[in-house]
């Protein structure tokens, strides 16, 4: 019996299929797509109609992956799959700035659209594939889109550019980008690189969208042979008034051109301007028509006031705040603000404001990751927090939020290729946004770097961000740095770009205008360019290099390679001497087998003293010196016997001070004397020949008492 229908495509050399009609027939769309032993499923659900008061479009994208599909159990209690990992969500997030802007602005039916790894063969990278999965489930439905797109991830290794790269081609590659788009127009980018130039970024970009074109057409296709997917499902989602739109514009549009030209640094101040003419509009209506129309008139006044704020952009050349296209809003800094941690800094950009810490800590620190495509740590963290505060709102706290996982990975990414490669720290970087007017993200790169040289650790170079806007109309356009939240909202994209002076270490970029020109965006990297540099000359002014130390709160850590087979002697049976190592010098020691067969110990202590003691100690273990016959040494009594007691000449090398030897005196019980842990000077006098056991004495070492 022959179910469903299946295509391929060719995508930089690796055969792609799509299948779809085979599995989940219930959801208005549904595929398998698969590349290697890859599997994703994907499919799609909207409601039939849009719900009462509903005016935008509610929908969900969801990504789970699947611990079978690896051939693994999930970690935890009750050994099922719980809430996405922060990789998961940020692959939701991919997917989604991709497909929502392709909506039409009418549709307000909800859309649940669920990607799910099903297969992992732990060589092709199921992230690359989610954007075709998505949008190949909505193009065999009947769901009104306005596509199809796709996603590819670019690589580039040893200057070869590789589409969707397997795991083992990514090895040592510069750059990690991954675009989407459709066949005319990119419209999302998201990448990390090792400080590349602007002309290889768009480099980059045309290889992607040469592949996107193919893989849309494909899908195209694919539609074209479901019966079911046409015609698209009719809707009806808004309902209009074409009076009361015309009053709004002729009331409103003339004086929100006035506040917008008035060129307001202050959030605040524009939208109480704003508001106020929103509530003239309103005032011009009776309290019976008010509740008939009144519902249109906040609609129509978001029009009026994106239109009237884009047409003084752009036929006036003037912005909200009064700055000009390519200038920065005023910059301060600031290191070492809070006394008692490893590093801090406050960076302010106009109304937009981190505070971010630094924390050092050891092998112990690093995150544990636990997922279906990989299990290990990760010695790097940022974590960005946006409080409600921060934009002067009281709203409920419900746990970190996708865009703040988002944010902080993009920071994440923009810092970690100037990280220093013998870096002995699990570093944890915390921004904390305290004011935010549009850049909170590329606020966060610039106070991160500020924190990390202020915590002393040996950045290749600093790094800066900046959010750039585009408004463009009509054939005219205005790229915009440094931009505003409302300029973000009210414009047609937002690029973060952050990098050293070198070049581009990651970028982000969401497009909402179609067919934009590749000069347009050559021009907005270099415009991103020379405000990069300014803002890296304001974050050098605070602190231009590392400090030379560490702050005097940092525990210390020291490595050492040992021999493989001496592992096991450093940690003892059960754990023993490690664990006694610690307890006694206050340390924290950690040890790991590394590929090449040696093991590295890792010490990390507050107290030097205590550091040199730990390490003096694990040498001694790992390379245990010969013991000497007619030596003398100091040693701690380990254990006590009715016939001497056993003392450590070195580590892990004990010996025994017969009763008779303990002193000239004679001795009737070994308690009477000593006691265990006590340090004892002695000489070793000989080896037992059947124990094979050292013989010491400590009354050699004493006066002999004359004769009388």
């Amino acid at each position: 019996m022959n179910i469903g229908l299946k295509k391929t495509i060719n995508t930089g050399g690796k055969e792609i299929s799509v299948e779809t009609g085979k599995l989940a027939k219930q959801a208005d769309g549904s595929v398998v797509v698969r590349m290697g032993d890859t599997m994703l499923l994907a499919t799609v659900v909207a409601a039939p109609e849009a719900k009462e008061g509903v005016d935008f479009l509610p929908l969900t994208v969801d990504y789970r992956e699947k611990y079978a599909a690896a051939g693994r159990f999930p970690g935890g209690f009750f050994r099922r799959e719980a809430r996405p990992s922060e990789s998961e969500i940020l692959v939701m997030r991919l997917v989604d700035r991709a497909l929502r802007p392709l909506f039409p602005d009418d549709y307000h039916a909800e859309v649940q659209l669920m990607i799910q790894l099903m297969s992992y063969d732990g060589e092709n990278n199921p992230d690359a594939l989610c954007g075709l999965a998505a949008s190949a489930a909505i193009a065999v439905s009947n769901i009104p889109f306005n596509g199809p797109m796709s996603e590819v991830r670019v690589a580039r290794v040893n200057g070869k550019y590789i589409l969707n790269p397997t795991k083992s081609e990514m090895e040592g590659c510069d750059l990690d980008v991954m675009i989407a788009g459709t066949e005319k127009d990119i419209n999302m980018l998201e990448g990390e690189m090792q400080e590349i130039s602007e002309e290889d970024l768009v480099e980059v970009i045309k290889i992607a969208h040469e592949a996107i074109k193919e893989q849309c057409a494909f899908q195209t296709a694919l539609g074209a042979e479901i019966a079911t997917a046409h015609p698209k499902r009719t809707y009806c989602h808004e309902v209009h008034n074409e009076d009361v739109k015309a009053r709004v514009y002729e009331l409103g549009m003339e004086k929100c051109k006035e506040v917008a030209r008035m060129g307001l640094a202050n959030k605040a101040k524009r939208t109480e301007l704003f508001d106020e003419i929103k509530a003239e509009i309103k005032a011009s209506y009776t309290e019976e028509e008010l509740a008939e129309v009144g519902k249109f008139i906040g609609v129509y006044f978001s029009e009026v006031k994106k239109k009237a704020v884009r047409w003084v952009m752009l036929n006036e050349r003037k912005r909200l705040d009064g700055r000009g296209f390519d200038e920065i809003r005023p910059i301060w800094s600031e290191i070492d603000y809070l006394p008692n941690v490893h590093g801090s800094a406050v960076f302010t950009r106009g109304e937009t404001q981190s505070l971010t810490t630094l924390t050092l800590g050891g092998k112990m620190d690093e995150q544990m990751i636990d997922g279906a495509t990989f299990k290990g740590t990760e010695k790097f963290m940022l974590h960005y927090n946006f409080p409600p505060f921060s934009t002067g709102e009281a709203k409920p706290l419900r746990g970190t939020s996708r865009r703040e996982i988002g944010h902080g990975n993009l920071a994440l990414r923009a810092l970690k290729p100037v990280l220093p490669k013998d870096n002995p720290y699990t570093i944890r970087i915390v921004s904390d946004i305290l004011e935010s007017n549009g850049s909170s993200s590329m606020a966060t790169v610039c106070a991160g770097t500020l924190a990390l040289m202020d915590g002393g650790v040996k950045i290749t170079a600093p790094v800066s961000g900046i959010a750039m806007g585009l408004v463009a109309d009509e054939g005219k356009f205005a790229v915009l740095s440094d931009i505003l939240g409302d300029e973000d909202h009210l414009g047609d994209m937002d690029f973060k770009v952050t990098g050293t002076a070198k070049g581009i270490t990651a970028c982000q970029m969401d497009i909402k205008v179609d067919g934009l020109p590749y000069e347009v965006l050559i021009q907005a990297l270099h415009q991103a360019k020379a405000g990069r540099l300014h803002i890296l000359n304001k974050i050098t002014e605070t602190i231009a290099e590392p400090r030379n130390n560490y702050k005097d709160s940092t525990p210390r850590i020291e490595a050492l390679l040992i021999p493989n087979e001496m592992i096991g002697a450093v940690i003892g049976p059960g754990g023993k001497i490690i664990q006694g190592l610690q307890k006694e010098t206050g340390t924290t020691i950690t040890i790991e087998e590394l590929p090449n067969g040696e093991g590295s110990v890792q010490i990390l202590s507050n107290d030097g003293p205590s550091m040199e003691e730990a390490l003096r100690r694990v040498r001694m273990i790992a390379f245990p010196p010969q013991v000497e016959e007619g030596a003398t040494y100091e040693g701690k009594i380990k254990s006590i016997k009715e016939f001497g007691c056993f003392v450590e000449i070195i580590p892990g090398t004990d010996g025994l001070i017969h009763i008779s030897e303990f002193s000239w005196e004679k001795v009737n019980k070994m308690e009477d004397v000593c006691k265990e842990g006590e340090v004892l000077s002695f000489k070793v006098v000989g080896k037992d020949p059947k124990t094979k056991k050292w013989k010491l004495s400590r009354k050699v070492l004493l006066p002999k008492p004359e004769m009388n």
